[in-house]
């Protein structure tokens, strides 16, 4: 079924984007992939969330463009190469086993251009398969000559703007590959970030004890020093100074560009126990063991502030040594911060998970809120922030401080295997994410811009002030060389940031000559820059093509929304807003960006590397598209986490059978009859539907748009095939709207569907449905809530009971308790209530309901007494079916043996079971 759709929908060409001025254009783009290696359903999700919206704007009459591409840039593909050329058994082993490239294939992946060939076209399989509605016509790969001549113009342009320089940068740095690293050539720690720390040196001897802290304005409240005693020391010459720090820390500073030279090795347990000196007052700081102390971690060398970090206060209660904390910061909370924190939070011991936890918000607190107290000389009420700058600035300016780098998280490992460095490289190329107005112009953007989820935003508020000068450019890997510094290739980070506008001109591209693609066409395609005529004359492209890209360019862009993982809020899609208000008009500035979850595999996260995933086509073949994309979808919302579990999709499997099964089945039912009640609860349910889905689809809400579009549809399919013979009529309308409101999730079983329906057009272009609300009943909608709650009710007591029932009695509630609702809802006083007519003779049953009853349990439409009556006993047939006994309605008791018509509430009958 699934290959006759897809041969149906390439002929018909049908997701090809053109301009057309007659229809509002709707234009998504996605992250386009590394095709270094197979697909998994990880993959999966991330490319079938913007095909659900392509697919749901393209039946809703929009002109969509949804485009794919392949990103080949960097040095991971080359590390990939490599390895397989030196036959690793990890690599070959991932590529062999997980992969599944046959052995004479993976021969040729000695080049790394085949790699990507194989696999861009193997991506490109496992999308078509699983039915994503892309334009093919616009597919280029980032080492396409005519893409370089684009990404080529990009830096040129930034280049005149002052925003790309030449400078001295700490860097990720692989010592193996001789080269900066980026988040695509990482196997771990794809996350970690740079931290400067700020090294205070504490005199010893003649000789410096270096601590490294992100906390320098801590310094007045040192009360001690840590040493691992468990850890090797040296005493090293760095540039003019003797330090004493760990082995590890050495390593480091050789890639800071200081002269280092290890002069001998040092037992800690000889510092322990005596002092140094402050560099601020030379007050005597003890010094003491500590094995938390991580010699990997900055110097290995700790300063204590037990006062303001909440490690240091539980470090010294668990050895027992009594050491007053200073407290150098005001901040909202009272007394000894950290101890106050501590207590808060009931934090035992070092070993405690909530200590880390604590520290963050304490640091968070202090940063955003703290001053210096006012006995600090010089820095004393300054806030903590500003203390921190200044006093760095002086430290640093008397020679009592230096900078050292260090990594957020551990390990970075390059993919090539070896363990990433900090480097301070000199002569590299930097995007200058730190010039004030570009950040202004990006927090503007922001400002005008759709984030989803809408708390993101702070995320790239927080990353536009956080950024600083980017390393735009690698000495090796495949690319486009810097166009003035050709030894310089551009990372694949800074080549990947407003490719979105090149799709919309891509296919016109490819028969040009490249030559012809110089600054001054894509000035005047995407700047509006000169006039066809005088292009034509430079670059020798007719005016007639000229205008016809333009004309492209202007009618899809900007883009809609972009999508992409939240793990790269913090560089790629924060440099997509900086270079495109680098480079574009306000007007074509983005106007929307989606972020996804990770995804799991049975619970854990899922990695290639460690042949943790489900690939894509293995999944296709053995569930089928639909259920593929069905499941991913159903799992959790795009922005959350999902968790690919075989039970769960074989689950949703079976759902999808049964709605196939129960669709096929209408289609040939033959039973036309006049509307009955029942009938307009299940057109007022499919109402319900199609408003409920559409709202969730407007926001990217897939898994909510299917409890609805699916789900519930499915419930009250089944329900409504319970209540009563069905009517063909009825059937084939819901049918027909069910189908349609299901093509985006699941077009291949809905075209074979729309088809069986005698249908000539394609569904997945048909009119998405639109709310018809004088196709509500609320009447019956309240009446059918009434009799399921009724049923599950008297299920509840059978079950509790475990009774037999031969006979149920149900009593109807008394007007005067209706009126008793409606007070209880209007919020009237109980002396008031008492006094109301209908309530004389029953104060005392009326207080007992008022006391038991709350406000948001009374139902929003209470009907009289006539209409429940009523609405039971035309479902009495039902009723006495689904329990296979009599049923006995009673709006005024004849027979209540055990008084239960007391309990009689509105919409809640009393409720008697006789044994």
């Amino acid at each position: 079924m699934e290959g006759k759709w897809l041969n149906k929908w390439e002929k018909g060409r049908i997701f090809d984007a053109s301009p057309d001025q007659k229809r509002k254009k709707f234009y998504l783009t996605v992250a386009y992939p590394y095709p270094s290696g197979s697909m998994h359903v990880g993959h999966g999700r991330t490319y079938t969330v913007p095909d659900i919206i392509a697919r749901y704007k393209r039946m809703q009459g929009y002109n969509v463009l949804f485009p794919m591409a392949w990103h080949v840039t960097g040095s991971p593909v080359l590390g990939i190469a490599e390895r397989i050329k030196k036959k690793d058994p990890k690599t070959l082993k991932i590529y062999s086993d997980l992969y599944r490239v046959p052995e004479k294939k993976l021969r040729e992946f000695i080049d790394p251009k085949r790699i990507v060939e194989h696999f861009s076209q193997e991506y490109k399989r496992d999308m078509t398969n699983l039915g994503l509605s892309i334009d093919w016509t616009r597919e280029f790969l980032t080492i396409t000559p005519q893409y370089q001549k684009f990404i080529e113009w990009q830096y040129k342009t930034l280049h005149k703007k002052n925003l790309v320089r030449k400078g001295e940068h700490p860097v990720r740095y692989c010592p193996s590959c001789d080269n900066p690293v980026g988040d695509h050539d990482l196997l771990e720690g794809e996350s970690a970030t740079i931290n400067e720390f700020v090294v205070i040196k504490f005199k010893f001897n003649d000789m410096i004890l270096p601590t490294g802290t992100l906390r320098p304005e801590t310094l007045f409240g040192v009360t001690n020093m840590w040493l691992n005693p468990k850890v090797e020391y040296v005493k090293a010459k760095v540039d003019s100074e003797i330090w004493i720090l760990s082995r590890e820390a050495v390593e480091k500073l050789r890639y800071f560009n200081k002269r280092v030279e290890i002069l001998d090795q040092i037992n800690s347990k000889e510092l322990i126990g005596k002092s140094c000196k402050s560099p601020i007052d030379n007050k005597e700081i003890p010094i003491l063991r500590a094995e938390f102390v991580d010699p990997d971690y900055a110097t290995g060398v700790v300063m204590s502030v037990p006062a303001h970090a909440p490690y240091d206060l539980i470090a010294l209660r668990d050895i027992g040594i009594d050491i007053k904390p200073v407290v150098i910061i005001d901040s909202m909370r009272k007394g000894v911060p950290a101890e106050d924190i501590v207590n808060e939070m009931k934090i035992k011991n070092q070993k405690d998970g909530k200590l880390e936890e604590a520290t963050e918000i304490l640091y968070r607190e202090e940063h955003a809120k703290g001053r210096m107290k006012k006995f600090i000389e010089r820095y004393g009420g300054m806030p903590v922030n500003e203390a921190r700058k200044k006093l760095t600035i002086d430290l640093m300016e008397s020679g009592s401080a230096d900078l050292f780098y260090e990594f957020s998280q551990h390990p970075v490992i390059c993919r090539c295997g070896t363990r990433c460095v900090i480097k301070i490289i000199k002569d590299q190329w930097f995007l200058e994410y730190n010039n004030s107005e570009w950040k202004e112009k990006s927090h503007e953007c922001l400002k005008n811009m759709q984030t989803i989820p809408e708390e993101t935003r702070h995320n790239f508020a927080y990353f536009i002030d956080w950024l600083k000068d980017w390393a735009c450019t690698r000495k090796v890997g495949l690319g486009t060389r810097l166009p003035w510094d050709k030894e310089w290739i551009i990372e694949p980070l800074s080549d990947s940031t407003i490719y979105m506008s090149y799709y919309t001109i891509s296919k016109h591209l490819k028969e040009i000559d490249p030559d012809k693609l110089r600054s001054e066409f894509f000035d005047h395609i995407f700047l509006g820059r000169g006039n066809a005529s005088e292009v034509y004359k430079k670059l020798g492209i007719s005016e007639e093509m000229l205008e016809k890209i333009r004309n492209e360019f202007e009618y899809w862009y900007p883009s809609e929304w972009r999508l992409s993982a939240k793990d790269l809020v913090g560089n790629h899609l924060t440099f997509h807003i900086f270079h495109h208000t680098a480079i574009f008009p306000e007007k074509y500035w983005p106007r929307g960006i989606v972020v996804f979850g990770m995804g799991l595999l049975e619970g854990q996260k899922m990695s290639s590397s460690k042949g943790n995933i489900i690939l894509l086509s293995e999944a296709i073949e053995k569930y089928g598209g639909d259920t593929v994309r069905l499941f991913l979808m159903s799992n959790a919302e795009p922005w959350q986490d999902f968790d690919w579990r075989d039970s769960l999709v074989r689950n949703t499997a079976k759902k999808l059978k049964q709605f196939y099964d129960q669709i096929n089945y209408a289609i040939n039912l033959r039973n036309d009859i006049p509307l009955r009640d029942i009938d307009r609860w299940l057109l007022s349910r499919t109402e319900e539907a199609i408003i409920e889905t559409t709202n969730a689809l407007d926001k990217f809400q897939t898994r909510k748009a299917l409890q609805h579009a699916f789900y519930s549809m499915l419930n009250n399919w089944i329900w409504y095939f319970r209540r009563c013979k069905p009517n063909s009529s009825v059937i084939r309308e819901v049918a027909d709207k069910w189908v349609r409101l299901m093509a985006p999730f699941i077009p291949f079983t809905c075209e074979e569907l729309w088809s069986r329906m005698g249908n000539d057009n394609f569904v997945c272009i048909a009119k998405f449905p639109e709310y018809d609300e004088d196709k509500i009943d609320n009447a019956v909608l309240f009446g059918e809530e009434l009799i399921k709650s009724v049923m599950e009710d008297i299920q509840n007591i059978i079950n509790v009971t475990r009774m037999k029932p031969k006979r149920i009695f149900l009593y109807i509630a008394d007007d005067w308790k209706r009126d008793l609702f409606r007070y209880i809802k209007e919020s009237k006083q109980i002396s008031e209530i008492m006094k109301m007519p209908s309530i004389k003779g029953n104060e005392k049953e009326a207080i007992a309901i008022i006391k038991k009853v709350r406000t948001e349990e009374i139902p929003e439409g209470i009907i009289d007494s006539e209409s429940e009556f009523k609405l039971l006993k035309d479902a009495k047939e039902f009723l006495k079916r689904e329990f296979k006994v009599e049923i006995d309605i009673q709006k005024v008791p004849k027979y209540d043996p055990e008084n239960k018509s007391k309990y009689a509430l509105p919409m809640k009958p009393g409720i008697y079971i006789e044994k």
